[in-house]
């Protein structure tokens, strides 16, 4: 079983997100917390497998509960739950690059209570079930790694980076882009599974700890060198050339992995232009997305790095890749940024 703990301010919050955990039978609720202080007492006693936090909530909020809470229990998950507005997107993510795994949006476009369960089950199950296996896999014997895809030398240059990432992407993708030097000469597209408001705080903050130029994508923006164009909520991020320039193309096409903005259409269409000249990235997350656009990428030719699993948050889509033999390596999250940047011709070999 496992064992969850609930915290949130509002009864009617912590009942429907107490019914949602208990209609699983693999999950036990085995307490709720009306505030941070709460929840850090109550993670001490009850001892459960993943918490579900409010993100603003009296006497302590989410913030801060998440940093004791993760400088207590580092191995935890825990979700955050958060609206979606600029205010609650800002803390969310201050909560994530503090220790909190993963995060769900409250239902405020629901229409009835049993909506509401509905949108919450779809939204947290798969999350809580992921994060309490990663968990359990990282406490275990380590996992056989698979063998990296056997390639000659490069010879092609690259010409564009693609980075796929999802559950713990925004703390991993925040390490890479701080570790790339200001000499990395390659444009670089993101698609990070997010929901919109969400995209734009999240670019801007990895625009404060890249030495490199990081957005939020809008349709029609040149793709440049040494610039970061991160996919916005709810749209597909593609690459389109006409008269020689290279440019975002944003659409709201049907959903693929359950997801929007995904990132397998920003890989395909990447190949299909580039060919032989992608580098693609694919980061921690949960579920496969990326699986089928790193495979169109090898077919033509690029090159694909994945996460490992003993850095990753979720080795979800990492995992996919690399199971599937598609990885030309698999790296530790600290040894990306410098490998990248060997690649990309920014740094010499050694």
């Amino acid at each position: 079983m496992i064992r969850a703990l609930v915290v949130d301010d509002s009864a009617v919050l912590r009942r429907l997100i107490s019914n949602v955990l208990a209609s699983d039978p693999e999950i036990e609720v085995v307490g709720t917390a009306v505030d941070g202080l709460d929840a850090i007492e109550k993670v001490d006693v009850l001892k459960p497998d993943v918490v579900t936090l409010d993100v603003e909530m009296p006497r302590l909020d989410g913030l801060g509960a998440v940093k004791e809470i993760s400088a207590r229990h580092p191995r935890l998950p825990v979700i955050m739950f958060s609206t979606l507005t600029e205010k609650g997107a800002s803390a969310t993510l201050h909560a994530l690059s503090n220790g909190a795994s993963d995060y769900v949006a409250k239902p405020t476009g629901a229409t009835s209570f049993a909506d509401a369960l509905d949108i919450v089950r779809d939204e947290l199950l798969p999350r809580v079930k992921a994060l309490t296996a990663a968990r359990r896999i990282s406490a275990a014997a380590p996992a056989a790694v698979p063998r990296p895809r056997a390639t000659p030398p490069v010879r092609t240059q690259p010409e564009v980076l693609v980075i796929a990432c999802s559950t713990g992407g925004p703390d991993a993708l925040s390490k890479v882009l701080a570790g790339l030097p200001a000499t990395f000469a390659l444009p670089v597209l993101v698609t990070q599974h997010m929901p919109p408001v969400f995209t734009a705080q999240f670019a801007d903050r990895l625009d404060r700890v890249s030495p490199l130029s990081v957005r939020e994508a809008s349709d029609g923006d040149v793709v440049r060198r040494g610039e970061v164009l991160v996919a916005p909520g709810d749209f597909h991020l593609r690459v389109t050339r006409s008269a020689g320039v290279v440019r975002a193309a944003l659409d709201q096409g049907p959903r693929e992995n359950f997801c929007r903005p995904a990132a397998d259409p920003l890989l395909r269409s990447a190949a299909e232009l580039y060919g032989p000249g992608v580098l693609c990235l694919v980061l921690t997350g949960m579920g496969s997305d990326g699986l089928e656009g790193a495979r169109v990428v090898v077919d033509k030719g690029g090159r694909v790095v994945v996460q490992d699993q003993a850095t990753s948050v979720v080795w979800g889509m990492p995992g996919a890749v690399a199971g599937a033999g598609l990885a030309h390596e698999v790296l530790p999250l600290e040894e990306i940024a410098p490998r990248l940047s060997v690649l990309a011709g920014a740094l010499p070999v050694g």
